[in-house]
């Protein structure tokens, strides 16, 4: 497969040399190509496929890094953690931080859609390592410039008690405490695509004790439960450490 255009091959080596790569690695530099490449302009060569790939690999590459860094953490505390860091919020920032979105090639409507800028930059990374990771059939050309970010991702993520995941420590706390759960209502309160198309309200005992938006249900339900968590938890463990 030919790179695309003259320009394309030196547009594809800067991003290779963003991440700390060399022209000499064993890099297939049409994968690369077709991950940057966005379904917008080609139904059949576009990065779909490879972003299939890279969601496997993107996982084994947090899974080895969770193992060699932190033997003496339960397997539990590396399904929470790995969660975070493989969730289209923190990719999309690892990719933003190396402006993958400059080298993408998009077209269409598709490129005046700011509001799904999240998963499309999720979405190329996951194609990108899928790349990196079928040039070797391993995680050398991956694991020196993805690893800081985990390394970063962890650190914070252990520092919460709550794992960044509020909907489960809120449910944790409320049945250990009251016996009973939390519950949620959601209304779609945004278009499709937009970064706040939901609201959720989480109530307990009859009261509305969070409110947050996120693009999905799920994410609006997370960010309720992380300002009820703020409200009802955080207060009863300053207590407890005073």
């Amino acid at each position: 497969m030919k790179i695309g255009y003259p320009n394309r091959q030196r547009q594809l080596q800067k991003l290779v040399e963003r991440l700390g790569l060399s022209e000499q690695d064993a890099i297939k530099w049409h994968l690369l190509d077709l991950a940057l490449t966005h379904p917008s302009i080609s139904t059949e060569a576009n990065y779909e496929q490879l972003e299939f790939v890279g969601d496997a690999v993107v996982r084994l590459a947090a899974s080895e890094f969770l193992w060699e860094t932190y033997p003496n953490q339960p397997v539990g505390e590396f399904s929470a953690i790995r969660s975070v860091l493989v969730s289209d919020r923190f990719l999309a920032e690892i990719a933003e931080s190396y402006g993958m979105g400059r080298y993408l090639l998009i077209g269409g409507s598709a490129a005046q859609d700011r509001m799904g800028n999240q998963s499309r930059l999720a979405d190329c990374l996951e194609a990108i390592l899928a790349a990196l990771y079928l040039s070797t059939q391993n995680l050398q050309l991956i694991r020196p410039w993805l690893e800081p970010h985990f390394q970063k991702g962890a650190t914070q993520i252990l520092r919460d008690p709550a794992r960044q995941n509020y909907k489960a420590a809120l449910q944790e706390w409320t049945q250990s405490y009251y016996k009973v759960l939390p519950e949620y209502t959601v209304e779609e309160s945004g278009p499709m695509g937009d970064d706040q198309r939901f609201t959720a309200k989480v109530w307990f005992q009859g009261q509305s004790v969070g409110e947050g938006r996120g693009r999905s249900i799920k994410a609006a339900e997370q960010a309720a439960a992380q300002e009820a968590y703020r409200i009802l938890v955080v207060p009863t463990q300053k207590k407890t450490q005073d």
